[in-house]
């Protein structure tokens, strides 16, 4: 969705740790050569205990990158600046997100503290480990923090095929909002109980995440902008809604794995498949109810 050129940003939200000169790392999985399934969990969203086995820093305590909490992400002051540049876009949603889900969460008796949103390049330091551009877009729940490579998304349209429209973008933050989400109503743990399979617990935790993304949507154009009184973003297009489900087909466990190994094989998914991420997508898009999103009380999700 395109941002309201009058909607006032709020940096603030959002650390920048791009340009530390911390380097590369430690890699997680190694890529396709350690294996698909560690491909997959990289992807919006993991199983942060394999995080944490493959990085052997899983217990190292959160620390920043030496880059500056300003720097760029100073110049995103308005919903015009989030249409032109991906860091604005990805800060404006930020804020979005942080507008919504306080209010809509309070109907039902859940607080929500604010997480932490960092944007890096190349490498950074978790809560949940040491974490590099290939691992994706992801939250740590050991300190409530959603990280962004601002990279990822040229790989989303590239290698991945997603359109590379600003709701597919969105979505992903979105996505990983709806982590922490799930993190408060206590949702969050189960994909630690039952991490693979196309009926696992981890599947299930990450199509709630596509189906809270889709509640975000489905209010985004109405949810005002505090310092104005106006709304973040404009109106939602059936274009909007074509990207968004882009996206999340193009992230599916069963198009990820076809693509890298030539077969799918169910009994490794992590995330569902595409028709399963485009469907809770559009199930919280359509009813924008977080009770029509219990991934959980169906036999087949």
């Amino acid at each position: 969705m395109s941002f309201n050129d009058g909607a006032q940003l709020d940096p603030s939200q959002v650390e920048d740790r791009r340009g530390g000169g911390m380097g590369r790392g430690t890699k997680i999985g190694g890529g396709i050569g350690g294996g698909i399934v560690v491909i997959i969990l990289a992807l919006l969203g993991f199983n942060t205990n394999i995080l944490g086995d493959l990085s052997g820093t899983g217990s190292q305590p959160p620390a920043l990158d030496a880059g500056s909490s300003g720097s760029a992400l100073q110049q995103c002051k308005t919903g015009a600046d989030a249409d032109k540049r991906l860091d604005c876009r990805i800060t404006g949603t930020v804020n979005s997100l942080n507008a919504f889900w306080p209010a809509y969460l309070a109907d039902y008796k859940v607080k929500y503290p604010r997480p932490k949103a960092v944007i890096f390049s190349q490498a950074t330091t978790t809560g949940c480990g040491q974490a590099t551009t290939d691992v994706g877009p992801f939250y740590c729940p050991a300190d409530s923090t959603a990280y962004f490579d601002p990279g990822f998304f040229d790989e989303l349209v590239t290698r991945f095929g997603s359109s590379g429209g600003p709701l597919a973008q969105e979505y992903v933050v979105a996505h990983e909002f709806g982590h922490h989400v799930q993190s408060l109503i206590g949702t969050l743990d189960k994909a630690q109980q039952d991490p693979q399979g196309p009926a696992s617990g981890s599947v299930r935790v990450e199509l709630q995440a596509d189906c809270f993304a889709g509640i975000w949507v489905e209010h985004a154009a109405t949810q005002k902008d505090p310092a104005t009184g106006k709304p973040f973003l404009d109106p939602v297009t059936q274009q909007d809604v074509k990207d968004a489900l882009s996206a999340a087909s193009a992230v599916g466990d069963d198009r990820i794995q076809k693509a890298a190994t030539g077969k799918v094989s169910p009994e490794s998914w992590t995330h569902g498949s595409s028709a399963q991420r485009q469907k809770w997508f559009y199930q919280g898009y359509t009813t924008g109810d977080i009770n029509k999103c219990d991934t959980f009380g169906v036999a087949t999700p």
